[in-house]
This record gives structure tokens, sequence and C-alpha cells, in this order.
């Protein structure tokens, strides 16, 4: 018996499993978070696009929220904090990244996902930079390098001390609803009321 020169067409497709399969679906809640924010994004269209099953979906991520955060932080990137070498400048540079950041589309989703959480600690935590000890790493490092330098006294590296700028520039935002703060505010924020304190945090 001789083995058929021409064997019958198969579908081409080959089943995906495991990472593969998890990339694809991650890839495809990406593109539709990137197209339609977080409002629009379904498992359903997820589903379609990465030519899959929901059910493989929610075998990873249980819900909506949870997969829009993990495709938020595919998008989001984390740099190093700046190092000028002088405080000052190293605070506005960090500021004004925060205001690029959340006044940009990758913000708006940003706010959208720390909406929907609500007071869900542990999936903010989730977020780039939403926990406390995240979000206060570059403030200390910068704050910790300006000490070394003799810009300021070891009793100011406090995470709350070393935050006080960032939380202002959120307060913009948050409570005065403004779609971008305006740079004047940001070198206020530095100048009246962050370096000041700093300058205080000496030893009695």
């Amino acid at each position: 018996m001789t083995e058929n020169p021409h064997p019958p067409p198969t579908s081409g497709r080959t089943r995906r499993r495991g990472v593969v399969l998890e990339e694809a679906i991650l890839s495809a809640a990406v593109d539709e978070i990137t197209e339609s924010g977080y409002a629009g994004l379904t498992m359903d269209k997820v589903a379609t696009r990465a030519g899959t099953n929901k059910n493989a979906i929610y075998r990873r991520w249980p819900n909506r929220l949870a997969l829009g955060i993990a495709a938020y932080r595919r998008l989001a990137t984390t740099a190093q904090p700046p190092d000028t070498g002088e405080l000052r400048a190293d605070v506005l540079e960090l500021l004004r990244r925060a205001n690029r950041h959340w006044s940009s589309p990758l913000g708006a989703l940003l706010h959208e996902l720390i909406s929907a959480a609500g007071g869900a600690s542990e999936l903010l935590a989730q977020l780039p930079d939403q926990s406390s000890e995240a979000a206060a790493a570059p403030w200390l490092t910068i704050l910790g390098r300006a000490i070394a330098r003799g810009e300021a006294a070891p009793e100011a590296l406090h995470p709350r001390v070393a935050t006080v700028a960032i939380v202002l520039l959120r307060n913009e935002f948050v409570v005065r609803g403004v779609p971008t703060a305006p740079d004047d505010v940001l070198v206020d924020i530095v100048d009246e009321v962050y370096l000041p304190l700093i300058r205080r945090r000496a030893p009695a």
C-alpha cells in the first residue's frame, strides 16, 4: 500500500494553549482598550479578536476589570527617576511627567480603571505606581539623592513629605477637574510648598 501523495487538507489552524493563548488574548485586549477605552472593552470583543472563546479568557482573568488592568499594565512603561543633580529640577521633571501622563489618552484610561475599581485596594495595587509604596518610590529616591548632596536634612526623608508635590498635582485633576495643569501651577507647587517644607524638616 502506497502513501497518498495528496493528503486531505487540514484546517491549518493549530490549537493554542498556555502562554501563546494568553499572549493572544492580552494583545487583543490591548488593541480593544486602545481603540475603545475601558468603557468599550468587552469579553466578547476580545474573544473574537483573539480567535478564542470567553471561557478561555475567564480562566485567566475573572472579570472585565482584571483584564483591563492587565492590558493597561502592558501599555504603561516605567521610567527611571530623573537625576539632574538638583532637587528642584528633579521634582519639576517628575511633576511634568505625571502631568503629561494624566493628560494623555493613557492617563484617561487610568482614570477609568481607578473609577471602576472603586475602593478595591487589591485591584488598585495592580496598577503601575498606584500602591502607596510604588507611588512613593521615585520621590524617596530623588529626595534621598538630595540629602546625600546636602540639599536637605535626613529628617525630610518621610513618604508623606516626599510625595506632597504629586498629591497636590493629583488634587488639580481630581478636585478641580482640570484636563491638564499649567506649568506655572507645577512651579508653584515646587517653590511655594515642596521646597519650603523640605527645608523646614531640619534637626531641632
